[in-house]
């Protein structure tokens, strides 16, 4: 096992020790000395960064530009956050959570893998070669210190940034297992909404009524059941724009837990009979709708009445290529067409993330696939991933090609108790973002 030198551990320390937890205002101060941090490494590698204001807390923005010819060297925007979600529960860790220690292998400390640990990777990748006059590229990092608490100051800068690159690189994902890198390229996006019906004046009694009036329960369901999946399957009109995998990741999704395995260590039971053999199919590549909520009447009491008022939260999650506004439209229609005549239904969306889709034949990805088979000595499975990530879906919109990699494992506890990291993953991933910087000086 490689050991990373005493001082890389000294300054990912003195990181890993700032409490910077972005969803307690008690810690605004500490994701502010984050930022600092951050900013002065930059700076003491020969960059340039500043501390910008964002909407709940602060973002790093700066470059460190590339050694020789930089006006015509390819640019390379390096994302990380280095805020962190609470500790608790306390008693649960093993350590101190803000006192990183190294215990058999692994460094455990809050923000170790969820990633102000891997973050340092980029930052001291780009700050060696610097030292070193080797650095090929133009490293802009856009740091934030919002992503924990679901801020969108980053995206806001990276839309209206106008200077364009030539690829994103962002380590803050996972391998498979120890030698087994991902790069994760696509995101579904999602769409939710709020669904209200109204089927008359006031709640009636089920005895005198009942069979006769409308049940805004009954009405829900039944605007519900339009949109909902049958035999695992959605209606077409919520399919349309699905970019299917390529050979080449159908190939690495081979090399994955079976569906039975991933669902049964969760507890979970399979939606249908062909859920377990298309369990990556479903959450990867195809959309996917769930009611999330939903109340009419009073299921706590008993209280035989017919509801005139029901609501639910659904949503549909955006496939990879999808058009988010022309989906939420066919899911609209498809509700409204399908209320019994004479139910009232509101339809509001609450909230939209587009999917994003970066094609594996892009240069860059081949570029970083190359380098990470040098640097690790295995080519990266090449993965989707079943959640939303709005930096990315702001990228692609940008023509910005992203890898969206890391060197978390699966038993790294992110966002639990005892988070951790092998050690030895600290000069693997330092020599990764070298090897990527030193590749991608060929996109130009």
């Amino acid at each position: 096992m490689t050991e990373p030198p005493a001082e890389w551990l000294d300054e990912l320390y003195d990181l890993l020790r700032i409490p910077s937890v972005s969803a307690d205002p008690a810690h605004t101060e500490d994701v502010r000395l984050a930022a600092e941090w951050v900013r002065d490494f930059i700076r003491s590698a020969g960059g340039e960064a500043e501390v910008q204001e964002g909407v709940r807390h602060p973002l790093v923005i700066g470059e460190i530009r590339a050694s020789s010819e930089a006006d015509l060297a390819p640019t390379v925007i390096a994302y990380g956050h280095f805020d962190v979600q609470p500790p608790d529960p306390l008693d649960q860790w093993e350590s101190e959570p803000f006192e990183p220690v190294v215990r058999d292998g692994w460094l455990f400390a809050r923000g170790i893998a969820d990633d102000k640990g891997q973050l340092y990777m980029l930052l001291k990748g780009a700050a060696l070669l610097a030292a070193e006059g080797a650095l090929p590229v133009n490293v802009r990092f856009t740091c934030d210190g919002e992503e924990e608490s679901g801020g969108h100051s980053i995206v806001d800068f990276l839309e209206a940034d106008e200077r364009g690159a030539d690829v994103c690189v962002i380590f803050d994902g996972h391998m498979l297992r120890v030698g087994v890198p991902v790069f994760e390229l696509a995101t579904r996006g999602i769409a939710y909404f709020h669904v209200r019906v109204r089927t008359g004046d006031r709640d009636l009694h089920s005895g005198v009524f009942g069979g006769a009036a409308m049940n805004a329960t009954h009405a829900l369901m039944q605007v519900l059941s339009a949109v909902v999946p049958s035999d695992g399957r959605l209606h077409e009109s919520l399919r349309v724009g699905i970019v299917p995998p390529s050979d080449e990741e159908r190939a690495g999704w081979g090399e994955l837990e079976s569906g039975a395995d991933v669902l049964s260590a969760q507890g979970a039971r399979p939606a249908d009979g062909q859920a377990v053999a298309e369990f990556y199919q479903r959450t990867w590549e195809e959309p996917a709708v769930d009611v999330h909520g939903l109340s009419g009447g009073s299921p706590e009491l008993q209280k035989t009445v017919l509801p005139v008022v029901a609501e639910a939260n659904v949503s549909i999650r955006l496939a990879p290529g999808q058009d988010g506004d022309a989906i939420s439209a066919a899911m609209e229609k498809l509700m409204r067409e399908a209320a019994p005549e004479g139910a009232g239904v509101e339809v509001e969306r609450l909230a939209m993330a587009p999917a994003a889709l970066v094609r594996p034949e892009e240069k860059a990805i081949q570029l970083g696939l190359d380098a990470f088979e040098r640097a690790v000595g295995a080519r990266p499975l090449l993965l989707r991933v079943g959640g939303s990530l709005p930096v990315m879906s702001a990228l692609e919109a940008k023509g910005i090609p992203t890898i969206l990699t890391g060197f978390d494992l699966p038993e790294g506890n992110i966002h639990s108790p005892n988070e951790r990291l092998r050690v030895e993953h600290i000069p693997l991933g330092v020599e990764a973002a070298k090897e990527l910087y030193r590749e991608f000086a060929k996109l130009r």
